[in-house]
């Protein structure tokens, strides 16, 4: 449960952090997940998505995340995710409370603003309440622990899921929504095998209907990562990094995949792009993937 909330939940969020509203011209759009219909976002909200998800450099997202947009739940949830992630890796305690409080009070802007646009755009409003409700089990998980905090949990997870249900009554084949549900259902049948998900079902969604593709594929990879399918975890994660190459943690999850196939020597300058790019990463990003690359290193000189 501690594996999936602050790690495989965070980055499953992550790709929930959608776009809210539209404009009156179509044209002016800027959507990542739809070629038709599209809803716009500012200017800064996306370039914040691109920044964190293209780029994976979350040290911009969050100084451009400085002004949120107080009316689009993706702004809220990207927020939420990056402090939950510096909650993760930081070691003084003043700080890591104000962290902590900082993700609770942005999951729950995810939430309430979601509801406000549930009137005007109910499938997409249904999708951030289902966000912002998740984002909410894991503050319970950080504050009440993975044994006691468990049956909240899982109410959070129900309650979150009938929202993603009646978002897909509106439309089931909108790229955004299989994207959010297809990381979700992965993330949670490959870490906790609940009978929620399914990873057949959760592949099918990301291969055929999600947008945008280099998010999609980096999920693909991740679930066949765990599914120890490791051949398709690398055709997928190429994939993403011919869409999004500087994007250094992409880098590490191929070199992750490398590893568990024992390809060492091809992992290492993988590592060493990535940890090159570190400072743009959450410290516990960076800290976790450097203890990878050092076993690695003692590996390599202990055969």
């Amino acid at each position: 449960m501690v594996k999936w909330v602050s790690g495989g939940l965070a980055r499953s969020l992550s790709a929930a952090a959608l776009l809210v509203g539209m404009l009156a011209n179509p044209s002016l759009a800027k959507d990542p997940f739809r070629t038709t219909n599209p809803r716009a976002i500012s200017d800064r909200t996306e370039s914040a998505f691109r920044a964190m998800f293209e780029k994976g450099n979350y040290t911009e997202a969050q100084k451009i995340l400085g002004q949120a947009d107080a009316n689009e739940p993706l702004a809220f949830a990207m927020k939420a995710m990056i402090s939950y992630m510096n909650y993760q890796g930081e070691s003084d305690a003043g700080r890591k409370q104000a962290l902590l409080s900082d993700f609770k009070a942005n999951a729950d802007q995810t939430r309430a603003v979601a509801q406000q646009l549930s009137k005007s755009d109910p499938l997409r409003g249904n999708l951030y309440m289902a966000a912002g409700t998740i984002l909410e089990g894991g503050y319970i998980a950080a504050t009440e622990g993975t044994v006691n905090g468990v049956p909240k949990i899982l109410g959070s997870l129900q309650q979150a899921f009938r929202y993603l249900d009646a978002a897909e009554k509106i439309d089931a084949k909108d790229p955004e929504l299989n994207l959010v549900k297809g990381m979700i259902d992965l993330t949670l049948a490959t870490n906790l095998n609940l009978p929620l998900s399914s990873p057949k079902d959760a592949i099918a969604r990301l291969e055929q209907a999600a947008q945008p593709r280099y998010v999609a594929d980096r999920g693909l990879a991740v679930g066949y990562r765990d599914l120890k399918q490791f051949g398709k975890a690398e055709e997928a994660v190429n994939r993403a990094l011919s869409a999004a190459p500087d994007n250094p943690e992409l880098s590490y999850l191929k070199a992750q995949i490398l590893v568990r196939q024992d390809r060492l020597n091809e992992s290492v300058p993988l590592f060493q792009k990535a940890l090159s790019k570190k400072d743009q990463l959450p410290t516990a990003t960076s800290k976790q993937m450097q203890r990878e690359f050092n076993r690695v290193q003692q590996r390599l000189s202990g055969r």
